[in-house]
């Protein structure tokens, strides 16, 4: 199998069930989650026989943005690469969130509720430890990295993980 070259900018399709496919671009490497590919999920749904300018793409709303590792889905058959838009909008001021209570000790239930969080932007060098989600980070993503399922779940609307912690 010959390596798979995926550049910023780059555009992929992604059917989310049947009859509808949404689109992701790859926008940065973040190199405080493990230097994952970070993506930006566009918000509107296109019918799978669309084909939609690039250019229109990325100007939609944008759902969410993650981590994950683009090879994975492209390998998997999970999306296609469709081409490359170098505009990657601004992500600088882009709020990533995590905390140590996500998971749990066998035998034990999984946190609902963490007041032990840390944030931090994709350029930056070390996490921000804030415990309790101040309002100004209440909009941040969940900076885990996303298995490839996991991002067609947000793609579709769905919390993932679903065992995630709420910050209220």
């Amino acid at each position: 199998m010959s390596k798979i070259i995926t550049k910023i900018g780059d555009i992929y399709s992604v059917n989310i069930d049947d009859k509808y496919k949404k689109y992701i671009q790859y926008v940065a490497n973040d190199l405080l989650q493990l230097n994952s590919d970070v993506i930006r999920a566009f918000n509107r749904s296109y019918e799978i026989n669309e084909d939609p300018d690039l250019t229109l793409i990325v100007k939609d709303e944008v759902d969410f943005y993650a981590h994950c590792i683009l090879d994975i889905g492209l390998n998997l058959g999970y999306w296609n690469k469709i081409g490359n838009i170098s505009d990657v909008g601004d992500f600088n001021r882009i709020i990533f969130r995590d905390t140590v209570d996500y998971g749990h000790k066998f035998g034990e239930e999984p946190k609902k509720l963490s007041f032990n969080w840390h944030v931090w932007k994709i350029k930056d060098k070390s996490f921000l430890k804030v415990g309790r989600l101040e309002e100004k980070y209440k909009n941040s993503f969940i900076g885990l990295v996303i298995n490839p399922l996991g991002i067609i779940e947000m793609l579709k609307g769905h919390k993932y993980p679903i065992n995630y912690p709420d910050f209220e």
